[in-house]
């Protein structure tokens, strides 16, 4: 990524992560994200949620290609801006494996500092492309 799009990606509190779903159609999620080093590390978190494996967490283990989606709407258009990163991803079973990840985390979101993040997954994501646009045509 370029410098426009890390300070981009940075300044978002959300991505929307895309998984390929066993019939092969999109699953797409908005996500709570960290950047730690060259990766990007996504919570399952205490949020409710439906029982059972999480379709992003099978459909990772399933095939680890994805794609993690920035984008900024504004009703002037010149502020118009996304970035999109594919790639893979792969499971951490327990967020106590990846101190460093769950600092990431709970440095961003303050609502982490409540959640027992160390017992539940992360996602790993890192990008092996990645586009974008933004109004003012440079990329």
């Amino acid at each position: 990524m370029g410098l426009w799009e890390t300070e981009f990606t940075d300044s978002c509190r959300v991505a929307h992560l895309g998984t390929i779903a066993a019939d092969g159609r999109a699953h797409i999620v908005p996500v709570c994200f960290a950047p730690v080093a060259t990766e990007f590390v996504i919570a399952i978190d205490g949020k409710p949620k439906r029982v059972g494996k999480l379709a992003r967490i099978a459909n990772i283990e399933r095939d680890p290609r994805c794609s993690l989606l920035w984008d900024r709407y504004d009703d002037d258009w010149t502020q118009l801006a996304w970035v999109r990163a594919d790639g893979g991803a792969h499971v951490v079973q327990r967020g106590a494996e990846m101190p460093e990840a769950l600092a990431a985390l709970r440095s961003r979101y303050e609502q982490y500092e409540e959640m027992q993040l160390e017992e539940m997954p992360l996602i790993v994501f890192r990008a092996s492309r990645t586009v974008s646009w933004r109004w003012s045509g440079e990329h």
